[in-house]
């Protein structure tokens, strides 16, 4: 590394002191400039990136999650993984505080993710908790499961996913456009769906499989408590031995 802050930063985040391997790299820009910083990222590696990034607080702006490039922000996102975070909260705040900041154009982080081995995957962790309202949405284009679009407009089939095309032109409901800039997982779905066709139709195809997987353990599930229920249930309701044989054991217990 040709800048003594990144050794530091590395050795910090090493030791466990995220805050501060931040600040070494915010002095880096301070002193050298923000393209100083931009360059020397591609020479941190993206481990340690991440663990920066994914400290992230809404409550402040991180000159890192400001500055970091797409390109370089793929190559650490699709680490997260590695975190075993099953709720992908963390995933979703790291996302939505790099490729929502102002100046940055979400669709191009989403397009630099999903080049990245392991960036549908990503992707997928990422919208998984709504893979209803964004199967719903492909299919009504309204992320509201009561509705169902208007008569004029043709239910997408499963088939029609395999002809996705770039559009530009919303569909989405009125309601859905008033919430559509969340900066969140609304906005990352119309995106995929209208500008990245092709991204969104391999997210799709994975958060399916994925959604399927995860119904089929929940019924798993539901069959072994109900297994284990009737069990109990069977030992309860099983009459007890009374017989002469128990009497005599009890009789020579008692006698000794």
């Amino acid at each position: 590394m040709n800048y003594p802050a990144l050794i530091e930063a590395q050795s910090l985040v090493k030791a466990g002191d995220i805050a501060g391997a931040e600040h070494a790299l915010a002095n880096l820009a301070e002193t050298e400039g923000d393209k100083a910083l931009v360059a020397a990222l591609d020479e941190f590696p993206a481990k340690d990136l991440l663990a920066i990034i994914r400290e992230y607080d809404a409550s402040k702006e991180s000159l890192v999650n400001l500055l970091v490039t797409p390109e370089q922000f793929a190559q650490a996102v699709v680490l997260e993984r590695r975190y075993g975070d099953q709720t992908h909260e963390q995933l979703r705040g790291m996302v939505n505080s790099v490729i929502f900041r102002e100046g940055a154009d979400p669709a191009e982080f989403l397009y630099e993710i999903a080049e990245v081995e392991g960036g549908y995957d990503a992707l997928v962790d990422y919208l998984l908790d709504r893979a209803q309202m964004v199967e719903h949405f492909y299919r009504y284009a309204t992320f509201d499961l009561y509705e169902y679009g208007d008569d004029n407009k043709t239910q997408a089939r499963d088939d029609d996913l395999l002809n996705l095309t770039r559009d530009t032109e919303s569909l989405a409901s009125p309601l859905d456009m008033a919430n559509l800039e969340d900066h969140d997982w609304m906005q990352v779905t119309y995106l995929l769906r209208y500008e990245l066709p092709e991204i969104f139709r391999e997210v799709l195809m994975k958060l399916r499989a994925r959604y399927k997987a995860y119904q089929a353990s929940l019924a798993q599930d539901e069959l072994l408590e109900g297994g284990e229920g009737s069990a109990e249930e069977e030992q309860e309701e099983r009459p007890k031995n009374n017989d002469d044989g128990d009497d005599k054991d009890d009789d020579e217990e008692s006698a000794l």
